[in-house]
């Protein structure tokens, strides 16, 4: 498949309210929905997609041959929209949106590994959740100092 890097860019701008990053934040929500999509018959045999054809956008799971259902894919994506839901500062919400649509470029434009789709959007970085004393009778408490980025856990 051949990738076309501006496909997908767009430029940086600044909401000028609340209600505008909210649409915002639907729409990023709705690409990566249609994203997921199952692949049209009729782009099945075209090696490029055209900006006719953007709204039939191919299967993130079918490009990267991944061993997960659609719905699995789609659930993972809107766990992840979730977790940033409780987010009210807006220039914070802006970068969120940024990181999104950069992830969504890069993951349409195959400039990913498997690895990275398994790895990022698939893995589940939720800690269960303990009481008080569950953490005061295994003698730590891992919520107050979490490694660092080194790799070295």
């Amino acid at each position: 498949m051949t990738t076309i890097p501006s496909r997908l860019a767009q430029m940086t701008r600044i909401s000028s309210s609340r209600a505008e990053v909210r649409l915002r934040a639907i729409d990023l929500y709705r690409a990566w929905v249609r994203a997921v999509r199952a692949l049209p018959i009729e782009l099945a045999s075209y090696p490029t997609l055209t900006e006719r054809s953007f709204d039939k956008a191919p299967e993130i799971c079918t490009i990267y041959a991944l061993n997960v259902t659609p719905a699995h894919l789609r659930h993972s994506i809107r766990q992840k929209f979730e977790q940033n839901r409780h987010v009210t500062d807006q220039r914070a919400i802006e970068v969120l949106l940024l990181k999104g649509q950069q992830e969504l470029q890069e993951t349409l434009n195959c400039w990913k590994q498997p690895d990275h789709i398994y790895g990022i959007m698939l893995q589940n970085n939720q800690r269960p959740h303990r009481t008080f004393l569950q953490k005061f009778y295994e003698g730590r408490d891992e919520d107050a100092v979490l490694p660092a980025a080194s790799g070295v856990v």
